[in-house]
């Protein structure tokens, strides 16, 4: 179990980002009584199973990355987790939230006011909004592989690359994408969970 030292350690994040992510996880916590965010028997170890599981991510993006599309974003993760990190290391960089739900939209607003950051938060479905073009596409715990595989394909560059956290059913979601898609894949040992791995994929197209 990782807590706010080990994730500092862990990412070789600043002081001002880290009390960033604090921030952050106090408004989460506060909020989480109204909406649910997060399932309420995570916050306790909300460090490990949600900033960590989302930090990890960031470290996968190519250099080139110049736009990042999280969908899904529900509670900010990956999505607000990546926006903090690239105000620090990546200011150039736009970070795009997706999330349908307005309520949760509207919390994820509240964030981004609060740690005077400027990510695009749009209260849409992701099916319905016109292509964003991301370099990087991610989404935590949304849908199978297969219906990812979708959204990648509206929303995701020519030469982009999608980061998606899967835990066991990750092979046999694999067997059943493969039917219908092409696409190069490198997978990566997940920090927090090891039955669990982080899916890369590139160069997708229909079969």
């Amino acid at each position: 179990m990782m807590d706010e030292k080990d994730f500092a350690a862990t990412f070789d994040v600043s002081r001002e980002t880290m009390d960033a992510l604090s921030l952050y996880y106090k408004l989460l916590v506060k909020w989480n009584n109204s909406i649910n965010l997060v399932a309420k028997s995570t916050l306790g170890d909300a460090w490990h199973r949600h900033f960590v599981d989302s930090a990890q991510l960031w470290s996968l993006a190519p250099a080139r990355a110049r736009s990042w599309v999280d969908i899904g974003s529900g509670g900010g993760f990956p999505g607000m987790v990546v926006a903090i990190l690239a105000a620090e290391q990546r200011p150039d960089m736009v970070v795009t939230l997706v999330e349908s739900d307005q309520r949760k939209a509207t919390f994820l607003g509240a964030v981004a006011r609060e740690l005077r950051l400027s990510p695009q938060i749009l209260a849409v479905r992701a099916e319905l909004h016109p292509p964003l073009g991301a370099d990087v596409l991610s989404a935590r715990a949304l849908a199978s592989l297969d219906k990812l595989l979708e959204y990648s394909e509206r929303h995701l560059a020519p030469t982009g690359i999608a980061l998606f956290p899967k835990g066991e059913a990750a092979q046999a979601e694999l067997d059943i994408a493969r039917s219908r898609w092409r696409f190069s894949l490198q997978v990566h040992r997940s920090l927090t969970d090891p039955a669990a791995a982080i899916l890369a994929i590139e160069g997708l197209s229909r079969v």
